[in-house]
């Protein structure tokens, strides 16, 4: 997988936050949150992007409901494919993931965050933009690893 990019180490985080943005990474980060943090409560989030982001491809985007349904489906999915799944919480909110996760940080604890990196997939790379963990990593007051 490549190296990672921490902004700061925590050796003992109590509460890692693993953003899920529908990368093909989403398992990885989740997997290595997990590993480096073993006595660490990990919550896994998943962003929805708000109705009013821009669409391309002629696409409509479901209502609000369906896709947060949807999205907690995928994250249900990451939760049970780990060899552990009572470890991890999942977690759904509607917005940019750079506004959604520094809010849920300061929110609920979390004491460290892990996100997938540059290979954002397009389809979420045109609604969401580019630069999503470098922007989670501005944003927020805690450590933040991102994949490479």
């Amino acid at each position: 997988m490549g190296s990672d990019r921490v902004r700061e180490h925590v050796p003992h985080p109590n509460h890692v936050l693993v953003v899920a943005l529908g990368d093909p990474d989403d398992a990885a980060a989740l997997e290595r949150a997990l590993e480096t943090f073993p006595a660490a409560t990990v919550t896994l989030l998943s962003p929805v992007p708000p109705l009013d982001q821009p669409v391309s491809e002629g696409r409509i985007l479901e209502r609000s409901e369906e896709r947060l349904a949807d999205a907690r489906a995928r994250a249900e999915d990451l939760r049970t494919s780990v060899d552990d799944p009572s470890r991890v919480t999942v977690e759904n909110r509607e917005g940019p993931p750079a506004e959604v996760v520094p809010s849920f940080v300061d929110r609920n604890g979390v004491d460290h965050v892990v996100v997938p990196g540059h290979d954002v997939s397009g389809v979420v790379r045109r609604l969401l933009g580019d630069g999503i963990p470098e922007l989670i990593a501005e944003r927020t007051d805690v450590p933040v690893t991102i994949l490479d």
